[in-house]
Order: structure tokens, then C-alpha cells, then sequence
């Protein structure tokens, strides 16, 4: 028994509609769902390389910054040690002249001192000698 004819014109149309619809439908629609997932896997990528980059970036630039950190933190060690020295410096030179000006003034009150203590010796001399030309009525020799 052969199969009717219309059968045959059904599986060739069957396999004619199959393979219309393989080429100009299903390969487009595969074709733009494997470039998305291309896509995605290369936006994932560079997002994943990004990441990288900025951990990176993010380690230098603090790497960086306590490098800076560490500098100026030296800097200011070493200005407040030069500026110990300045004060340690206006410090000695004042109490020199401080010093000096002490001396100074004791040597000048001493010399003060001398020159009263004179005056007075010399004063009693006269107060004595008058005191005795009053007591004795006549000059002391």
C-alpha cells in the first residue's frame, strides 16, 4: 500500500517550513542571543578588570597618602625640633643677658656702695674733727 500523495506534499511542505523557519527565524534569534550573552560576559569581564584597576588605584592611592602622611608628620618633627633649638637659643642668650645686666647692676652697686662708704668715712672724719673742736674748743690735731 503506498501512501497517498497528499501525505508526501504534507512532509515536504513540513520539511519545507522547517527549514524556512531554521534559516530566516531560529539562526537570527540564536545568533542575537548568543551576542547578548557575549555581550554580558564581556561587560562582566570588564567590569571584573575595572574592580581590579580601582582595588589597585585604591591601594596606590593610599600607599601614597601614607607616604604624604609620614612626610609631613616628619616635617613637622623636624621643625618643632628646630624650633626647640630656636627656643633653647633665645632662652641661654636671654638668661646671659640677664646674667649680665646682674653683674652689672652689683658691679655698680658695689662701686655705689665704695664711693658711700667713702663719703661717709670721710664725713665721720669731718663730724668727728668738729665734734672735737666743739668738745675741746680748739682745733684737734
Amino acid at each position: 500500500m503506498l501512501p497517498n500523495l497528499s501525505v508526501l506534499w504534507v512532509i515536504f511542505f513540513v520539511l519545507l517550513l522547517t527549514f524556512v523557519v531554521d534559516r530566516l527565524l531560529l539562526r537570527p534569534v540564536l545568533d542575537v542571543i548568543r551576542k547578548r550573552e557575549e555581550a554580558i560576559e564581556s561587560a562582566g569581564e570588564l567590569a571584573r578588570r575595572s574592580a581590579t584597576e580601582a582595588q589597585a588605584a585604591t591601594a596606590e592611592f593610599e600607599r601614597k597618602m601614607s607616604a604624604a602622611r609620614a612626610e609631613i608628620y616628619r616635617e613637622m618633627d623636624e621643625m618643632r625640633r628646630a624650633a626647640l633649638g630656636q627656643r633653647a637659643e633665645i632662652v641661654a642668650e636671654t638668661r646671659a643677658e640677664a646674667e649680665a645686666a646682674v653683674a652689672s647692676a652689683a658691679r655698680q652697686l658695689q662701686a655705689e656702695a665704695e664711693d658711700a662708704r667713702r663719703r661717709l668715712d670721710a664725713e665721720a672724719q669731718a663730724l668727728g674733727a668738729a665734734a672735737a673742736e666743739r668738745i675741746l674748743g680748739r682745733k684737734a690735731s
